[in-house]
């Protein structure tokens, strides 16, 4: 990986937030109130870039205070008071508000007991046909009473999964915040995923109730799924119950529990008081080198980094309109529904990103009113690619921020939504991870914005680059890594004795600090440049897989050998995803065969997650103790030379990797 160093000057910046913007943001207001109360450094009107600074230096040398000024600034409300915000600061394992109790849901639905905003639209829900519906706060939290007391009545008890097999629509928010509300664990999958794919994180957590769809729209297609769920219920004994939400219009099948029913109580809200480090809800991992890791995040650690994100980050609150276009299986879904924490009305968009045209999300923030408008850096991509010209065609003038993840947004990709959205728009480019549900780096509202590059690290987060030894690096890629502890970071993984998948997954390389697998660089200005990823998990659409759901669905056909998959970020913002095959003696890959490959991934594990080409290899390198060599393959694609990729002596067959050096390189010449 090539290094690169900060220019002698600062460039111009794209945008810049006028002073009444800055003035008027939560976060200002944030760091004059923790100055006054808590020790922050005083912000300065006149260069609020320094204040920044100066702001997040105080939250990462002093956590605790930050953090206890975050619960205090947000009126969390510990129903048991805590005995220290951060009584021991190791990772893994970092003890958060020790001794306390919370309830997620509860403060996700505070501003239903609110006279004048009860009856003012929570949720605000569409889908590719025509007409808009909404939710009223006072009525979603009725129906998370009366599903919470259903579960109860199921025998649910705080600690039991809950899951969901649901696309992005309101009742798979009323199902997380009524598991929530009970101390269940919520899980889910979107119904795109085939049942296997399902299987394999589902049964790792064993639910005892399962939502389901009969089946989703996408592309203008109806796509019925009861086979599916069959297939789920046979194969999950841990089920007590399932809940069917017809989509489509079907009858529940036998034994299943109507939607219908399960939300028509008028039940009091009751909110289980459970620990801080409670589980809230597992996320999954790609499953690089096997099942996908069963990620556990906290209720207490969820409630404090979303309120951070949402509220100081996104600068939401009451009056705005909070949209991103994801589905139930990304971590963004999850970010999203806590929109509600800031007290933002939650747009939920059901559909295909580019139905009935490549302008379709735009659409979307016009119908809504849209004030925050979160995509993919694929999507802003393909919008330039296609001549789609937003700030022509669509009433945006709702639109305060155009928020983008899941890749890096490529320069063009700024360039674009300054010229085509709107000039006065503030970009807001943003990293994390499934793995803290959150954002390392992003946006910040009294920033300027600088071309491909992120504002800064978050607040309470200290982000760094590091070279291979462990040495802070500026102006140079190195891997990201995080020296403190989030709130947000795993309590653990599901079912992994002694933690010891937790700890290799984070804290192999570098002992007692959090390496995310990103390479990133850090500027000067403190600006975060993302350059993609070190490892080889697939992230498409934002969606992320992992090669090991690629290689079971693909090597069950008896032409396979064996197989290797990679995904390249690409300089234009693009994203190649080869399946190179191994062939069985006799077998050819021909338009038939490579057609099998792609239905069976499509069937199976995610439409996705279809390569972009299949290709025949006399062979796949491994290391000496079996595993593919995934992230050499893919700095091969990108160019690195295979000395700087590989350690000879590592390797089964350097021939093999000789293979791909060559191939790039036809690549990169024709």
């Amino acid at each position: 990986m090539s290094t690169t160093t900060e220019p002698a000057h600062a460039p111009e910046p794209l945008w810049t937030p006028g002073p009444e913007r800055v003035a008027g943001a939560r976060v200002t207001h944030f760091q004059t109130w923790a100055a006054e109360r808590h020790g922050a450094p005083a912000g300065d009107p006149a260069d609020p870039a320094a204040s920044y600074r100066a702001l997040h230096a105080w939250s990462v040398r002093e956590p605790a205070v930050f953090w206890g000024a975050v619960a205090e600034w947000f009126q969390v409300r510990f129903s048991t008071p805590y005995e220290a915000v951060l009584a021991d600061a190791s990772m893994p394992g970092a003890q958060w508000f020790t001794g306390s109790a919370l309830n997620y849901a509860e403060h996700a639905l505070r501003p239903a007991l609110d006279p004048e905003r009860a009856d003012t639209p929570a949720l605000v829900h569409l889908d590719e046909r025509p007409g808009t519906g909404e939710t009223s706060w006072a009525e979603l939290s009725r129906q998370v009473a009366s599903v919470a007391g259903r579960l109860r009545a199921l025998g649910v008890t705080p600690g039991d999964r809950v899951s969901g097999y649901l696309p992005n629509i309101p009742q798979a928010v009323v199902a997380l915040l009524a598991t929530a509300a009970v101390g269940g664990v919520w899980t889910s999958c979107a119904p795109d995923f085939g049942a296997r794919s399902v299987l394999d994180r589902f049964q790792q957590v064993e639910p005892v109730v399962l939502f389901a769809v009969d089946g989703y729209r996408y592309g203008g297609k109806e796509h019925d799924r009861t086979d599916s769920v069959a297939e789920l219920r046979a194969e999950l004994p841990s089920l007590r119950a399932v809940v069917h939400i017809p989509l489509l219009g079907s009858k529940a099948p036998e034994g299943a529990l109507e939607w219908d029913d399960v939300v028509s109580d008028d039940t009091a809200p009751a909110y289980e008081q459970v620990p801080f480090d409670h589980p809230l809800w597992v996320l999954y991992s790609s499953g690089t080198t096997g099942l996908p890791k069963a990620i556990v995040q906290s209720q207490g650690g969820i409630l404090l980094e979303h309120l951070k994100q949402t509220g100081l980050h996104m600068d939401l609150g009451p009056g705005d309109r909070f949209f991103w276009y994801t589905s139930t299986g990304w971590m963004m879904w999850n970010f999203l529904v806590s929109g509600l924490l800031a007290g933002a009305t939650v747009v939920l968009y059901d559909g295909s990103p580019g139905h009935p045209d490549t302008g379709a999300q735009w659409r979307i923030a016009e119908r809504t009113g849209a004030t925050v408008f979160g995509t993919s850096a694929a999507y802003v991509m393909a919008c330039r690619k296609a001549g789609v010209r937003p700030g022509r065609d669509f009433d945006l003038s709702a639109v305060k921020c155009v928020a983008s993840t899941g890749s890096p947004l490529p320069p063009d990709g700024f360039r674009w939504i300054h010229e085509e959205v709107k000039e006065d728009v503030w970009i807001a480019s943003v990293s994390g991870g499934t793995d803290v549900c959150s954002c390392f780096a992003g946006g910040v509202p009294t920033l300027p914005v600088h071309i491909g590059e992120l504002q800064a690290a978050s607040l309470g987060t200290d982000l760094q680059a590091w070279d291979g030894s462990g040495r802070p690096v500026t102006g140079e890629v190195g891997e990201l890594v995080v020296t403190n502890p989030m709130p947000s970071m795993p309590v653990r993984f599901w079912n992994d004795p002694g933690d010891t998948r937790y700890r290799e997954s984070y804290f192999e390389m570098f002992p007692g600090v959090w390496r995310h697998g990103d390479w990133i660089t850090i500027t000067e200005r403190g600006t975060v440049i993302i350059h993609g990823r070190s490892d080889s998990t697939l992230n498409r659409q934002g969606v992320r897989m992992g090669s090991a759901d690629i290689y079971e669905a693909v090597e069950r056909l008896p032409e396979i050998r064996e197989s290797l998959v990679i995904g390249v970020e690409l300089p234009d913002g693009g994203y190649w995803m080869p399946l190179f095959v191994h062939l069985a003696p006799g077998a050819g890959l021909d338009e038939a065969l490579r057609g099998r490959i792609k239905d069976v991934i499509r069937a199976e594990l995610s439409p996705r997650h279809v390569p972009d080409e299949v290709i025949a290899v006399p062979a796949v390198p491994h290391t000496l103790t079996g595993k593919r060599l995934e992230v050499p393959v893919k700095r091969l694609m990108q160019g690195a030379a295979l000395d700087s990729t590989v350690n000879p002596g590592s390797v089964d067959d350097i021939e093999a990797l000789r293979f791909y050096e060559r191939l790039a390189q036809d690549r990169r010449a024709s």
